[in-house]
């Protein structure tokens, strides 16, 4: 496997997301499992990037940015992450139904 040039970095805002949603997995769906598998996937799926973040389409922002912001897609939600330097840093992962100009 080509090791990466790119390193991770996760803003406290999604790590305050993903908790949330791993929360009401466990606590209002009572299912641990499927909150496990969920975390794997959404871990896999950033990891799948490290190589090549840039070679995906950039999200269309309402706002200007300094950075571009890209998404990954897992189940029913979006993970939205910049490339800044060597570093990829993963900034949110919203329910993908909801309002995402409002939430960026």
């Amino acid at each position: 496997m080509q090791e990466s040039r790119y390193t991770l970095r996760y803003l406290p805002k999604y790590v305050e997301d993903i908790n949330k949603i791993v929360d009401y997995i466990i606590h209002e769906l009572k299912n641990v499992t499927a909150a496990n598998s969920f975390v794997d996937e959404v871990e896999k799926a950033i990891c799948k990037r490290l190589n090549n973040p840039e070679s995906f389409e950039p999200y269309k922002s309402a706002k200007d940015r300094k950075n571009t912001y890209y998404r990954i897609q897992v189940k029913n939600f979006t993970i939205f992450y910049v490339v800044i330097e060597d570093v990829i840093e993963v900034r949110r992962i919203i329910y993908s139904r909801r309002d995402l100009t409002k939430l960026l």
